[in-house]
């Protein structure tokens, strides 16, 4: 190989590795923190919805710790037909092209709980919702594929909704419902978009 060739292929492979790096690092600011529960300047009021709105009984409340975490804490009660408790952000448009997961970390009480989705910002919006266990006492970081969401109405799945379209998202939030009567609390860190 001669000494031009040689300088050649060097500089050939250092553009490569120059483009491999200007990937990885568009790559990783794709990544998006919706809510830091420990700045608590990025963590707007959050409204509660619980199934008193249809004649239950359960209670709940969110809070932002001083120490830094938001907690969604309360007691589902299954009477009067109840048995669901949630919490939401504030309706804020969130464009999350580009992204295909929700990140969260928390640590939870050894319940089932829904991570939800809107892409309206009324009240009755559809709900887009997808299930995770938590383990007690245990932090844990749960990555929640967009395909995976499923759109319901009040509890009821709808099959003429299109899929969960993270350009759109309006509002995330948290339920606990599946007849888990008692006291439940959920603490968390934060919660994040990732490509």
């Amino acid at each position: 190989m001669t000494a031009r060739a040689a300088t050649s292929l060097c500089r050939v492979a250092a553009l490569g590795l120059t483009g491999l790096a200007i990937t990885m690092n568009t790559h990783a600011a794709s990544e998006r923190t919706l809510f830091d529960f420990q700045a608590p300047t990025n963590s707007p009021a959050w409204q509660i919805v619980n199934d008193d709105v249809m004649g239950g009984v359960s209670t709940s409340r969110f809070q932002i710790l001083t120490n830094g975490g938001g907690v969604f804490s309360g007691v589902v009660s299954l009477e009067n037909n109840g048995g669901f408790a949630s919490v939401r952000s504030s309706p804020t448009r969130h464009d999350l092209t580009g992204c295909g997961w929700f990140v969260i970390r928390l640590r939870g009480d050894g319940h089932r709980y829904k991570f939800t989705a809107r892409m309206e910002t009324g009240f009755d919006a559809p709900l887009y919702q997808c299930a995770f266990e938590t383990k007690r006492g245990e932090w844990e970081e749960h990555r929640l594929t967009f395909k995976d969401f499923v759109p319901t109405f009040r509890g009821r799945i709808l099959t003429d909704l299109p899929p969960l379209n993270p350009a759109k998202v309006a509002s995330v939030g948290l339920l606990i419902a599946d007849k888990q009567d008692g006291a439940f609390r959920l603490e968390m860190s934060w919660i994040k978009a990732s490509p």
